[in-house]
């Protein structure tokens, strides 16, 4: 009798699997048309479209740091026709604002890893300071006299900041702009000193001498920046980077989830989705559902203590 209902389950788990999809995907992305989590979802879509024969739209849905696509994610049915390409601000969101209406580690299906997108801690030209350490020395000397800025309240850059302040024991006055792109010109002419941004972007205006590049945010360099530091080299242990993950709504069906997760992992594997998110900064970290699953519950709970640290609350 075990037998058969071991044979019944194994059967209708390969029907399944077979049978999805049978039409197209939404992949939802919680960030407009051009940005790095575009640019992601981009890259993996033909390597999924050509795993599982189906087409994976990719839908943009920006707003409220990634909450307004989780919003439509946790809503959608629970048969893998709905899936978001999620970055750790989704996690973050909730314990900001306890309004935002979804529970990441109860309402996220967890399928895959897929990379990690490093921030970089950068200073204006001008700022007396070359490295993380020359800019802790300075917070120290002038608690509270210096300010950071980050694309908003909330987001992972003020966050990242604030774990920073707290291991490096400084302070620092936040300064929250509307979106990077808001914050970028004030931070190269000095009218803000310091500031957490992408590490893509921090590269490239670094290079172009328009911001001084200190330290990036992940526990090891840039395999496309050698040159700059991590802060854990300063601060070790530091890290403090967007994991970039895919969920489907909690309830999709196992086969489909292992499904997708095999699709996910093949990608990853491919040499030119490597090279593509190395120009990114993006390095594949590659995690099956269940490791997955840990990693989310561990990490919103990491965020949320920093969030309650620091006193941070939605505007």
């Amino acid at each position: 009798m075990r037998f058969l209902a071991f044979l019944l389950f194994a059967v209708s788990f390969n029907s399944i699997a077979q049978e999805y999809p049978n039409r197209p995907v939404r992949l939802l992305v919680g960030f407009p048309p051009g940005g790095a989590m575009d640019s992601i979802a981009r890259v993996m879509a033909p390597k999924l479209v050509a795993a599982l024969g189906q087409q994976f739209v990719v839908d943009n849905r920006p707003g409220a740091a990634g909450a307004i696509a989780a919003d439509a994610l946790v809503r959608a049915s629970p048969d893998g026709y709905v899936l978001l390409l999620a970055e750790s601000g989704a996690l973050i969101v909730p314990a900001v604002n306890p309004k935002a209406g979804y529970d990441p580690v109860k309402q996220f299906a967890p399928v895959a890893g897929v990379c990690l997108l490093p921030l970089a801690i950068v200073v204006s030209p001008g700022f007396p300071a070359s490295n993380a350490r020359e800019l802790i020395a300075v917070l120290k000397a002038n608690p509270g006299k210096h300010s950071y800025a980050s694309p908003g309240i909330g987001t992972l850059q003020h966050l990242a900041f604030e774990l920073f302040k707290r291991s490096a024991g400084v302070d620092a006055v936040h300064v929250p702009y509307k979106g990077a792109s808001a914050m970028m010109p004030d931070l190269m002419s000095g009218q803000v000193e310091i500031g957490a941004i992408s590490a893509l972007v921090a590269v490239a205006q670094s290079r172009a001498g328009k911001i001084k590049l200190l330290a990036v945010t992940s526990a090891q360099r840039l395999p496309g920046a050698p040159e700059v530091p991590a802060l854990a080299e300063t601060l070790p242990g530091f890290d403090a980077s967007p994991n970039v993950f895919l969920v489907a709504p909690v309830g999709t069906p196992g086969p489909v989830v292992a499904r997708l997760a095999e699709a996910v992992a093949g990608a990853l594997a491919a040499k030119d989705v490597q090279e593509s998110f190395s120009k990114q900064g993006a390095t594949a970290t590659p995690a099956r559902p269940e490791e997955l699953g840990r990693a989310i519950a561990a990490e919103t709970a990491r965020w949320a203590g920093v969030v309650k640290d620091a006193a941070i609350k939605a505007e």
